[in-house]
């Protein structure tokens, strides 16, 4: 079998109505926290006021940092620190989808360290042990950052996604109540479902993934199959609700440990280039070709997922299999209302050239199965601009 290491110091307290115990788990950590949210719109306000009831009941002193955007920037993340230092922060709490949580992430690192959160990404310095500690409260089933050591930011000015990934950036303690997800707009439930997706699958597929990985990930692939057109059909049903929850949550767990592959490396870079993409748009636009490039490297796991969505390929050749994968995850995108192309997002082939052409910035196109070059990539991403 093969030697892995596998490391994961998030507590997860998870089930329905287990967001009342934020002040409980807050006051842990001391007196001062930021609560760092998207704004306040009237949907989301009855949540952050009972959350922010919570906290000053167990004694908190809160501050409120409604800043956060898609796709959160340097200056986001500067806005949010500048509080922290401000109130003498101990704790910061990321209430909603990956953008706050991994908004949180990073100003509990550029509250604490010299320069900003942009000075210390994978590459660059590693956040120490005086960044602030993280707690993260999922209201999205998809970006699985609850459980991971990734806060991804965007530096605006140069078209720079990236991200810091360290494990002090994961949070001490992630809270994963399907309550909160009830209300979710369909077409976030689709994005961020196929993002849970995607990081199952490709933690599945990596070349770093392990055993422990591959178990979870399949597990939570059937799970997303089987209940994510279900909480699109029906928001209300809380036991979808509830497994796509833990689906997510898996995800996170997988891609903490196996990494991600070369749809989220490209897909980092379209939202780069282009801000209005959300990253689960990202990764649905280029998956239809991503398979089709990959599928013949791993043809064993691509047979198993396919398997998943079709039950019927038991009685097939693994090779066959696999192919057919491609169409049956193709089939699932089109069920989930993701069947898209960049020209539906208002993406030019000029910007997909430009795109491909940072493909390689981040090291994820290296986990995947088949190595790609700028070249392919170019011709990948150029094949998805119209469906």
């Amino acid at each position: 079998m093969k030697a892995f290491n596998y490391f994961q110091p998030t507590e997860i307290v998870f089930g329905k109505g287990r967001v009342s115990e934020i002040g409980k788990i807050a006051s842990k950590y001391g007196k001062n926290c930021v609560l760092v949210t998207g704004p306040e719109f009237k949907t989301l306000a009855p949540l952050y006021k009972r959350v922010k009831e919570y906290l000053k009941a167990a004694g908190m002193n809160v501050a409120h940092f409604d800043g956060v955007i898609p796709n959160p920037t340097t200056d986001v993340v500067t806005a949010g620190a500048n509080m922290a230092k401000e109130i003498k922060a101990d704790v910061i709490i990321g209430l909603g989808g990956g953008s706050s949580m991994d908004t949180a992430k990073a100003i509990a690192v550029e509250a604490t360290h010299e320069g900003t959160a942009w000075d210390y990404l994978f590459y660059k310095k590693e956040p120490t042990s005086k960044t602030l500690p993280i707690i993260a409260i999922s209201t999205t089933s998809g970006t699985g950052s609850q459980t991971t050591p990734c806060a991804v930011i965007t530096k605006s000015n140069v078209h720079d996604k990236s991200a810091i990934w360290h494990p002090n950036a994961f949070a001490k303690v992630a809270i994963v109540d399907a309550e909160l997800m009830l209300t979710l707009p369909k077409s976030i439930t689709a994005q961020t479902g196929f993002d849970a997706f995607t990081h199952n699958f490709e933690a599945f597929i990596s070349n770093g993934t392990n055993p422990y990985v591959e178990n979870i990930a399949v597990e939570a692939i059937k799970l997303i199959a089987d209940n994510l057109p279900k909480v699109l059909k029906d928001g209300s049903n809380i036991e979808a609700r509830e497994a796509m929850a833990w689906a997510d949550t898996l995800g996170g767990l997988s891609i903490a440990s196996g990494g991600v592959t070369l749809p989220h490396g490209l897909g980092m870079q379209i939202s780069g280039h282009c801000a209005h993409v959300t990253h689960g748009q990202s990764l649905a636009v280029s998956y239809p070709e991503f398979t089709r490039f990959t599928y013949k490297s791993a043809v064993e796991k691509f047979a198993k997922v396919g398997r998943i969505f079709n039950a019927e390929l038991e009685n097939v050749s693994d090779e066959v299999a696999a192919e057919k994968s491609c169409e049956e995850i193709d089939g699932f995108l089109k069920r989930i209302g993701l069947w898209i192309g960049f020209k539906d997002l208002n993406v030019t082939k000029e910007e997909i050239v430009e795109i491909a052409k940072d493909g390689q910035v981040l090291p994820d196109y290296k986990n995947n199965p088949r190595l790609a070059t700028i070249e392919e990539m170019a011709e990948i991403l150029l094949k998805c601009y119209e469906r």
